[in-house]
């Protein structure tokens, strides 16, 4: 008697982030520096996962990721860097990340807010036992 035979299904490269979203939260405008990150991701597939091409939208620069396949398990990392406008806004910025992985592209965000002014900077102005007033 033969036994049956169970076919295993492929699933090919699969790519998947860490985190899909990344939140500033609130960054101040005199804080403000050039940004820069790494966006980290793992082959959850049976394949090798090859990634073809890295876009960054809104003056997102690819500064690097990987040119070799990533094996299945194994973690990759798309570095980039970017400048946010000094003043007041949204920052809603996206990396897409275009693979073998059956799914097509994947993209990841980037959320936050540039304010004005840190409100705390103003607490000792006019306020007598803030210190000595030089003049």
């Amino acid at each position: 008697m033969l036994s049956p035979v169970v076919a295993q299904e492929k699933k090919g490269a699969k790519l998947s982030y860490t985190k899909e979203v990344e939140d500033l939260g609130k960054i101040y405008v005199q804080d403000l520096e050039p940004m820069k990150m790494e966006i980290e991701f793992t082959n959850e597939g049976d394949e090798p996962l090859i990634v073809s091409t890295v876009r960054g939208c809104c003056g997102t620069r690819i500064t690097g990721y990987p040119r070799q396949p990533v094996l299945p398990g194994e973690k990759g990392v798309v570095t980039i860097e970017f400048r946010l406008a000094p003043r007041a806004h949204n920052i809603s910025r996206t990396v897409s990340v275009m693979s073998n992985d059956p799914s097509g592209m994947k993209v990841f965000r980037i959320r936050g807010e540039v304010v004005e002014t840190d409100p705390s900077a103003f607490e000792n102005i006019g306020n007598p036992s803030a210190g000595p007033r030089t003049n």
